[in-house]
């Protein structure tokens, strides 16, 4: 779970990084939990935007998301929601 400070430190983090990734009319499938789980272990954190043409709601996805990629959620802002993860092995990120 993250503290406040640790959300707004990732936040700044985030605000930086251009790239993104999409889900959308095909939702949430293999190829894509894949994708995810592997910038997820690279880079600890990821913005993904949920396109108009997926069926399902946004917090609903963002939650499976969460759960199925052990993520945490950093923050939900319209259609993007950031993900975190601490990579084990080789963390990148430093959260105070």
């Amino acid at each position: 779970m993250l503290t406040k400070e640790q959300k707004k430190q990732l936040k700044a983090i985030i605000n930086t990084d251009k790239t993104k990734y999409q889900i959308g009319k095909n939702e949430i499938n293999d190829a894509l939990l894949v994708m995810l789980d592997k910038a997820l272990e690279a880079r600890e954190l990821i913005r993904v935007e949920v396109l108009k043409s997926a069926v399902t709601p946004i917090m609903e996805l963002t939650l499976d998301l969460s759960s199925k990629l052990h993520a945490d959620v950093v923050s939900t802002i319209g259609r993007v929601v950031v993900l975190y993860r601490k990579n084990k092995e080789n963390p990148k990120i430093k959260l105070k």
